[in-house]
């Protein structure tokens, strides 16, 4: 379990999260909803290591991240596929995975994962030797979370996959994050489509100015006009 307390994070004077705290059970789909800049992917940031936090826990089956560095984070079984995909656009769509899995040896393992991603993403199979910067936002959403999953995370974190994406694509990402978790994967989620990462999430956190104002369940959250009114248009 993923658990955070009280977390204080400050950019140059201005307070980013104002002491969050929130959990992430073994086994779940956690989404954290808000506006822009509410310090959703500075929650995501801090988890990894990339910002250092102003003080508060950020604890990882009872072990302290705070402090750590970013290879023993994700060595600990924690992966991020960032927001904007980025994706090594001069290397191939193999090349792409293989880095996402530099931190291990077993090179049995690692080719086991290769065919693991390529059977949830089939479209990266088939375009395994082109450059990633040659795919669609799509192909480049999928090489991003076929990446972080090389790494063979325990824990699996999402910052916006859908951005600027079609929407049948977007069904089909949310489709392959459902089963990633059925293969035993915890899942954290941000996503600006709160409608999608509600109807997905077992547990939900809204976040606004760097505080958690509301939490419960995927379909509580759904159904909660406050929520309907601020994320989702009045008709949900």
């Amino acid at each position: 379990m993923l658990k955070i307390e009280n977390l204080q994070v400050s950019y140059g004077g201005i307070q980013a999260l104002r002491g969050i705290s929130l959990e992430v059970p073994d086994g779940k789909i956690v989404t954290l909803i808000g506006a822009n800049g509410a310090g959703k992917s500075t929650t995501l940031r801090t988890i990894t290591g990339l910002v250092k936090a102003s003080s508060g826990s950020i604890q990882w089956n009872g072990e302290e991240l705070l402090g750590k560095s970013i290879d023993k984070i994700i060595g600990a079984g924690i992966a991020l596929s960032p927001e904007g995909r980025r994706v090594f656009a001069d290397m191939s769509v193999l090349e792409n995975l293989r880095i996402g899995a530099y931190l291990r040896k077993d090179k049995e393992g690692i080719e086991e994962d290769i065919r693991w991603v390529y059977s949830l993403f089939p479209r990266l199979e088939e375009r395994s030797w082109q450059l990633a910067g040659t795919l669609s936002g799509g192909e480049q959403q999928m090489l991003a979370v076929g990446r972080a999953l090389m790494s063979r995370p325990k824990l699996m974190m999402l910052d916006e996959p859908s951005l600027g994406l079609a929407p049948l694509v977007v069904q089909d990402i949310f489709s392959i994050i459902g089963e990633i978790n059925k293969q035993g994967v915890t899942v954290l989620l941000i996503e600006q489509n709160a409608n999608m990462a509600l109807k997905i999430a077992d547990l939900a956190y809204v976040l606004e100015t760097g505080n958690i104002t509301m939490s419960g369940t995927g379909a509580e959250l759904l159904a909660d006009e406050r929520v309907r009114e601020a994320y989702l248009g009045k008709n949900g």
